[in-house]
């Protein structure tokens, strides 16, 4: 017991733990902060992920476009609403029923 209650009085102890107790709870990077930067570490990693996947996508649509007549054509006409020559157009919209 009474090592107990030296080792407690030490000051080299004492020091240690509201060092550790500081750097814990009261520092600016205390375990709450670095938490939330993994997160948002981790939230920023999925971006660029999904980002890197869509950038892929679209250079491989861009490749299409450039080398095949009828994937130019598709997007003439779906997106810009061009025609050929006698040749009618219908555009189809969907409306929402209202709710009751």
């Amino acid at each position: 017991m009474d090592k107990l209650i030296a080792t407690i009085r030490n000051k080299y102890f004492l020091a240690g733990i509201a060092f550790l107790t500081w750097m814990s709870f009261f520092d600016r990077y205390d375990f709450a902060t670095q938490f939330s930067y993994q997160q948002e570490k981790n939230n920023l990693i999925k971006e660029k992920n999904y980002y890197e996947s869509e950038v892929t996508l679209i250079e491989e649509a861009i490749k299409d476009v450039q080398y095949n007549q009828n994937e130019i054509q598709r997007i003439a006409r779906e997106k810009y609403k061009m025609k050929k020559d006698k040749e009618d157009i219908y555009v189809v919209t969907e409306i929402e029923a209202p709710n009751k």
